[in-house]
């Protein structure tokens, strides 16, 4: 263990289905991320980061174990899964090596008030009283006068409908997070490096954006969602189920929706800077290393998709800004790196920049190991519900078990997917290396899927009618299963 006052401090922040391309430095054409564009200038941003399963809980798993989901058990949303008992998580690392660890907001972790190696948690959880916890939100609202008030704006979590916030600005979970984080950095104990943990929940729907944000906006035309020589005639029924989820919206809603989804990305950058801010303040931001990310992205209408789960660009590619301390001689300054890195990559990552030995329990490498990765595995489901991908420099194959279906994209030459090139002679060689390493990746349940050494996946005749009524398992309950109610937590105590 080692307790030495100049080791650095680590700042991680994550945000909540935040696609890689939504950044002012990504070349995005509408939307505003100065801070984080800023961020970017200082540090190194990869262009090639993914989250190796693009579901809420499975990713966060990632990120707090440095494992794929081959090692950390998830790769559905088991919401009632505890981290992995054979490692530790970050926070646990950092602590047993002298240092103190906080986070805030969404941990997305069961039991809710587990505190996964951190000293303390202040968390945001959308919501969900009936996993077990209050969380500290919820009381924060109630102290403001607010009982139960947090889904008083009738938004789904989980839907494509939106409207403006409803309470004071200062009662946004975002502005709450990044408030608790401040407070949080000033009450830190001086004789100690501290690992801090800020996960904003939005853009993640509900798209409840303040006022003033999703105004910037209304001036702008925004981008309409991308279409696809492939994606209007699908036969794959998996991406059919999804088109099912969400009912086909006119141009001018889903142009709305955008706004809204583009507002809380704004917000949430410009309260960013109340973060820095007030590390800067405390004499602690030049010793300071900040990395910031997302658990995954979100279609946004793209191909006619919404949400995440998917393995195209915009669901599963995340943005990836690392910043070093004012005396770095590894992250570098303005850098951009094409490397394929992955959400399992962020722990060792940050061990190694503090120099803490990198644990065994990690599958993931460090973004600065001398060896890069040649290809990055992804996957999310199981069963007819079930997408895995490979990706490597240049191309990505998909590929969905149930039907056997694949697609193939020349990354390099169109990377918004907008040409399926599988059956194009000329990618034959590129397609079968890559099913071979998608091969080598399966476990599980998923070497069913093989026969012969051959990827064959679920034929139509395995599956019975009744399991395909649902698609993704989100239609249950007259498909109103992502509505909100009326919250009770304790009221405040008379003063």
């Amino acid at each position: 263990m080692k307790n030495k006052k100049d080791s650095p401090n680590v700042l991680l922040i994550t945000m909540d289905q935040w696609p890689g391309s939504f950044l002012g430095c990504e070349g995005h054409p509408v939307i505003e991320t100065p801070t984080i564009d800023r961020l970017a200038r200082n540090g190194t941003r990869f262009t090639r980061a993914y989250s190796e399963c693009p579901i809420c809980i499975p990713a966060r798993r990632s990120i707090m174990t440095g494992q794929t989901p081959k090692l950390h058990g998830d790769r559905v949303f088991q919401k009632n899964l505890t981290m992995p008992s054979n490692s530790k998580t970050i926070a646990q690392i950092f602590r047993d090596n002298g240092y103190q660890a906080f986070a805030v907001g969404k941990l997305h972790v069961m039991p809710q008030r587990d505190r996964i190696g951190f000293d303390d948690a202040y968390i945001s959880e959308e919501g969900r009283p009936y996993y077990g916890s209050i969380d500290d939100y919820d009381q924060f609202l109630a102290e403001q006068g607010f009982v139960g008030e947090q889904f008083t704006h009738a938004v789904s979590n989980n839907d494509y409908t939106w409207r403006t916030w409803q309470l004071p600005e200062n009662c946004h979970v975002t502005n709450w997070a990044t408030q608790q984080m401040c407070k949080t950095i000033k009450r830190r104990n001086p004789n100690k490096p501290s690992f801090w943990y800020l996960s904003y929940t939005h853009p993640h729907p509900p798209l409840v954006p303040i006022h003033t944000y999703f105004e910037r906006y209304t001036r702008k035309n925004v981008p309409s969602p991308l279409q696809s020589n492939w994606s209007n005639k699908t036969k794959i029924i998996f991406l059919n189920n999804i088109k099912n989820r969400w009912p086909e919206m006119s141009k001018e809603a889903i142009a709305d929706v955008r706004r809204a989804f583009y507002a809380l990305c704004t917000h949430i950058d410009a309260q960013i800077r109340l973060v820095i801010g007030t590390l800067r303040e405390e004499k602690l931001l030049d010793n300071t290393i900040i990395m910031i990310t997302s658990d995954h992205g979100d279609m946004l209408g793209d191909f006619g998709l919404f949400a995440k789960r998917l393995m195209y660009e915009n669901s599963a590619r995340v943005p990836m800004i690392l910043l070093g301390t004012k005396e770095d001689k590894i992250v570098g300054k303005g850098e951009v790196s094409n490397r394929l890195v992955g959400l399992a990559d962020i722990m060792p990552t940050l061990l190694d920049l503090a120099k803490i030995k990198i644990p065994s329990s990690c599958d993931g490498q460090s973004m600065f190991n001398k060896k890069p990765r040649t290809f990055l595995y992804a996957e999310a489901n199981e069963s007819i519900n079930a997408t895995r991908m490979v990706t490597s420099k240049n191309y990505k194959l998909v590929w969905y078990p149930y039907g056997n279906s694949f697609q193939f994209f020349d990354l390099a030459n169109d990377p918004k997917e907008l040409e399926d090139v599988y059956q194009k002679s000329e990618f034959q060689d590129h397609i079968e290396t890559l099913k071979n390493i998608l091969v080598k990746n399966l476990y599980g349940k998923d070497l069913s899927f093989l026969k012969e050494g051959k990827l064959v996946g679920i034929s139509s005749d395995e599956i019975k009618s009744d399991n395909l009524k649902t698609g993704l398992g989100l239609l249950g309950e007259r498909e109103l299963l992502g509505q909100r109610g009326l919250h009770y937590p304790p009221p405040p105590i008379d003063k």
